[in-house]
């Protein structure tokens, strides 16, 4: 037999044995009135118990059930285990929740939970700043109401969640949003938001790389293809034939020019090709930069060299002594014949090597600085074309810059001229004793000089 139905039993066995005893000692009426009170003694105990049960449901959960008597104390006993285990489960789940939410405010993109009508459940840190949401004053808000960008809006209402859709952030001017929804349970939406501006960015600058290319190859090219039709089709005198394959020629080197540099800085931008870095003395280096200055400049410029305190450098030499030749060749190029470029080498308070090209050319507005070392940029497009630049010069030397932790510094005052110092970091440059300079020097070539 059951076990409440056992002691429900205990009572009303101890009620009638009470009521025999009653009829044997003092007859059947004292019997009657023994049962009356005995088995109302049990009603009123259920009814009892009935209310505890009653005022305990009604309460709020964390109350405690009540004790009970007789059968009602193994019911409350079983509630009591069942209350036990709810309670075990719902901290389990509280612990799950709060584990999940935790992993969703460390993950860097932005979670939005929405219910079947696009209603806001809960939100982590990083959507709220992407999408600039308040979750204590926007939960239970539908989130078209709070994001009204049209693409949003379509893509919600449409549906079809098989891609995510790009958008600008309200919240931050120039970032760029990528927004996906993915279903999950029932009729429930998880919004994921994340940054793209870098995505984008690089997209752009890999669309605009490929019309800048296309661009300057376009131009020789179409010099070099009119020119032979013009030698297929044309009976031409000898000196007008040479001096278009002279024009083609030029051309040609242009077209050379402008690969050499592209295939220079892919390498320098692939972690496939790390430079090799050995140390080597600077004063040879700054006596080739002035002889190739001087040769470039054709006696049309002033070539001054300070060398400063010599040193050594630990590095790439080939790759710095492109980048510095391309600083030289640049200041060549924008400065007017008759001008002035200084080429120095010293050292910093902090030890670190600077590296100076000093002009007196045209000269660049404060606006254009920041954007130099992009690639194809250019202040004056048709004056760089002219000057015979492809407009990687400053590119390659930005990325040969960053493999050696160094930086690049540019004053300049349009009309006057520029500066451009790179500074090398003190770890990777050995001072020595200062030495005459007359004693590299005399190992150079005639045309290292330095000064003209």
């Amino acid at each position: 037999m059951h076990p409440v139905i056992l002691a429900g039993l205990v009572a009303p066995a101890g009620v009638l044995a009470f009521a025999g005893l009653v009829w044997f000692a003092f007859g059947a009426p004292w019997a009657i009135g023994a049962l009356a009170i005995g088995g109302g003694g049990i009603v009123a105990s259920h009814l009892r118990h009935l209310v505890l049960l009653q005022r305990w449901a009604e309460s709020a959960l964390e109350t405690p059930v009540p004790e009970g008597r007789g059968s009602w104390r193994i019911g409350f006993s079983a509630l009591h285990r069942r209350v036990r285990l709810r309670t075990a489960y719902q901290r389990d789940l509280a612990h799950t929740i709060e584990r999940f939410q935790s992993a969703a405010e460390a993950i860097p993109d932005g979670m939005v939970v929405l219910d079947a009508a696009n209603r806001i459940r809960w939100a982590n840190a990083r959507a709220l700043a992407h999408l600039g949401l308040d979750l204590a004053r926007d939960a239970g808000r539908p989130l078209l109401n709070l994001v009204r960008q049209p693409e949003v809006v379509r893509y919600l209402e449409a549906g079809d969640y098989n891609d995510a859709v790009a958008v600008d952030s309200q919240r931050a001017p120039g970032v760029a949003l990528s927004i996906q929804v993915v279903p999950f349970g029932m009729d429930e939406k998880l919004l994921i938001s994340r940054d793209i501006t870098r995505l984008e960015s690089v997209a752009r600058m890999r669309r605009d790389f490929i019309a800048n290319v296309s661009h300057e190859l376009k131009t020789p090219l179409t010099v070099v293809s009119g020119f032979l039709e013009t030698l297929q089709e044309l009976e031409l005198e000898p000196r007008q034939r040479a001096r278009y394959l002279q024009l083609m020629s030029d051309q040609a080197r242009s077209m050379e020019r402008l690969v050499n540099d592209l295939l220079t800085l892919s390498a320098l931008e692939s972690e496939q090709d790390p430079s090799v870095e050995a140390p080597f003395a600077v004063a040879p280096l700054l006596l080739e930069l002035s002889a190739e200055a001087k040769a470039l400049a054709d006696g049309q410029h002033e070539i001054a060299l300070d060398p400063g305190d010599p040193a050594t450098v630990t590095g790439s030499r080939d790759e710095l002594a492109s980048a510095f030749g391309n600083l030289v060749s640049n200041a060549i190029r924008y400065t007017p014949a008759g001008g002035a470029i200084s080429l120095s080498w010293r050292a910093a308070e902090n030890g670190d090597g600077l590296f100076s090209v000093a002009d007196t050319g045209i000269g660049i507005a404060a606006e254009h600085i920041p954007r130099l070392t992009e690639r194809f940029y250019r202040v004056d497009r048709s004056r760089s074309r002219a000057t015979g630049g492809t407009g990687l010069g400053l590119a390659i030397v930005k990325h040969v810059l960053l493999r050696h932790q160094a930086v690049l510094a540019v004053k300049s005052t349009p009309g006057e001229g520029s500066t451009f110092t790179v500074r090398i970091p003190a770890r990777r440059v050995a001072w020595r004793a200062s030495e005459p300079v007359a004693a590299a020097a005399a190992d150079a070539p005639p045309a290292a000089a330095t000064s003209s």
